[in-house]
């Protein structure tokens, strides 16, 4: 085994370019490489990939990984193909040549790692001619689709039991970033004969920043964030596709290039779009959730949600997709009353068994109290998948300082007024009656004449609106009609109401939206490089995406960003001295380490 474990730093380093694994890969490649059932939980950016690409190319034999999504699947193949190692893909994408190829190198046992989906791989013969084939080993990525309890449960997974079965009953590699424990039991029983080896490692990740703030003008507050980030590439997600339009023209008005992706568009532009943001750099995507998994981009320098995600799990999925590349990366979450509301009649409206909706309630409850947490986000966050951790110092809550009162008081007034005004009405007519604005429609209802009329005009509307958000996030208000809104008071409620129970509330100025993290005393640039340093990042840049538009890749494939940082600060000179620089392995060397070399020679005069 020891000999393997050489073997396996020896191609790590000659075919990626790398010295050493990343935390938590080399005890699941030792796994993975002595033959055992795997399941791995780690994070989005710890390397799951080479998990199963690493073996693949120690102890030979073909390795068949399931992937969710042709975009994604199309996207590795061609950047282990730029790494020399020999990969291909079946799929309703391909060409007649790309299936020929694919084919031949099966037959001639020329292929290291081939790619299909579960549905491809349930297909009948296939698994036969994999066998003949020599497959040694299944990787299942997005291993969390094939439970009923994770959050893109997809029913074709459920197949892929079946399919280790047809393959020689092979080892099995299950690879997942995002299960909570309900979810991970499930993986491991639907997925495996016996208990696997399980690493279930770390959910932090460090490199990203956490900030929630309040909708207040969003598409201003999401534009003040976006002004911090220039030439960088993020996603924007919306909760509709209407959204992703406007929200993607009014960027682009304001000097962005900025581009929609869901759904409902034509697939050639849905394509043209997410091939242009995995290409380039400097591209924001305006999105629903549709672009999810398919992103195989390590440099994305951002992540906003414009409204509340359904879950944690969805959440933390989603701000996974920035900073894989490991560098500093922002997040910021708008959320409102509107968007609780409306994430509660989702899952009140779905046909599902009560079963799965108390659960799906139990996750937005999560959700929720993580964008009302008084304390530090990612000690929430990492709370929430069973993880302890002290406060970060560096999310928006333990940067800008947050506090509970005792809001018996203020929360009775907000009762009071809901109970009396007839428990129909929203939040703009409830701050009306607290703060005693006799507007036409608080005169014309009589609401002036209430005993609670007037009661809270020590506080602004703003601060009653907040209030009663945080009420109904508490489980003190809930809807009054689907199809009006408003609020009525819960049992939680009354007791408030009644003096049974007390309510402690957060006391604090809203996060303001787009301020820069730092964790101690960060750098000026996320990536920490001085100017003149930066100066020779950028203009590798430019040749990296000159050489990708003349090969019809994306940028990344020719080197991530951390390469050409890395390459910046050593300014080798030789091809001797290129080899030092993460991420240049041989091919790659052979491939562009003369241009880059030509690059650093030509701006250092």
């Amino acid at each position: 085994m020891h000999a393997l474990e050489s073997r396996a730093r020896e191609v790590l380093r000659s075919v990626f370019g790398y010295d050493d694994f990343r935390p938590g890969q080399g005890e699941v490649i030792a796994a993975v490489l002595a033959g055992r059932d795997v399941f791995a939980v780690m994070p989005t950016g710890s390397g799951k990939s080479m998990c199963y690409q690493l073996p693949a190319l120690v102890d030979g034999g073909l390795t068949v990984v399931v992937s969710p999504l042709i975009a994604l699947m199309r996207d590795q193949v061609r950047q282990l193909q730029g790494f020399g190692v020999s990969a291909a893909s079946l799929n309703s994408a391909n060409d007649d040549d790309e299936n020929r190829a694919a084919w031949a190198a099966l037959r001639e046992r020329r292929l290291s790692l081939l790619f299909v989906s579960p549905e491809r791989l349930a297909m009948d013969g296939l698994p036969t001619r994999l066998k003949e084939a020599g497959v040694v080993r299944l990787a299942i990525d997005e291993a969390h689709c094939v439970s009923q309890w994770g959050h893109d449960f997809r029913p074709e997974y459920r197949q892929l039991a079946g399919a280790r079965s047809a393959l020689g009953d092979v080892p099995v590699l299950a690879l997942t970033a995002t299960a909570d424990r309900a979810t991970r039991e499930d993986i491991a029983a639907q997925l495996f004969p016996r208990p696997p080896e399980t690493f279930v490692h770390s959910f932090d990740r460090p490199n990203l920043s956490l900030a929630f703030a309040v909708k207040d003008q969003p598409r201003r507050q999401i534009a003040d964030f976006l002004s911090r980030h220039r030439g960088g590439s993020g996603i924007v997600y919306t909760s509709s596709r209407d959204r992703t339009e406007v929200l993607a023209e009014h960027l682009t008005g304001k000097g962005w290039r900025a581009l929609p992706y869901h759904a409902g568009l034509d697939a050639g532009t849905r394509a043209r779009n997410q091939d242009v943001f995995l290409q380039e750099d400097g591209v924001v995507v305006c999105a629903t959730i549709a672009f999810g998994m398919g992103i195989n981009k390590p440099d994305v320098r951002f992540v906003v949600h414009a409204d509340m995600p359904t879950s944690i799990e969805s959440y933390y999925q989603e701000i996974g997709r920035a900073g894989r590349d490991g560098l500093p990366a922002d997040t910021l979450t708008l959320y409102g009353l509107e968007d609780m509301a409306f994430r509660r009649r989702q899952i009140d409206e779905k046909e599902i068994g009560e079963d799965r909706r108390r659960i799906e309630h139990r996750r937005l409850d999560a959700m929720i109290g993580l964008a009302e947490a008084a304390t530090c986000r990612r000690r929430a966050l990492l709370s929430y998948f069973g993880e302890t951790e002290v406060n970060c110092g560096a999310c928006d809550l333990c940067r800008g300082g947050a506090k509970l009162y005792d809001a018996t008081i203020d929360a009775q007034k907000v009762l009071s007024a809901v109970v009396r005004t007839g428990q129909r009405f929203g939040a703009a007519h409830l701050s009306d009656v607290l703060t005693g604005k006799a507007s036409d429609q608080v005169r014309r209802l009589g609401h002036d004449a209430i005993k609670t009329f007037g009661v809270g005009r020590d506080r602004d509307r703003r601060a009653w609106t907040t209030t009663i958000r945080q009420l109904f996030a508490a489980g003190a208000l809930e809807t009054a009609s689907e199809e009006h809104g408003g609020f009525r008071i819960t049992q939680a409620g009354e007791a408030i109401l009644l003096g049974r129970e007390r309510i402690a509330l957060r006391a604090m100025p809203e996060p303001a939206a787009g301020t820069r993290p730092r964790r101690g005393e960060r750098a000026a640039r996320a990536d920490g490089l001085d100017e003149p340093t930066a100066a020779l990042f950028e203009h590798l840049r430019a040749v990296r995406l000159s050489i990708a538009r003349e090969e019809g890749i994306a940028a990344y494939m020719v080197f991530p960003d951390r390469t050409l940082i890395d390459m910046a600060r050593l300014k080798p000179a030789t091809a001797a001295t290129m080899r030092l620089v993460q991420g240049v392995g041989e091919r790659k060397l052979d491939q562009y380490g003369q241009a880059f070399l030509d690059a650093i020679r030509t701006f250092e005069g």
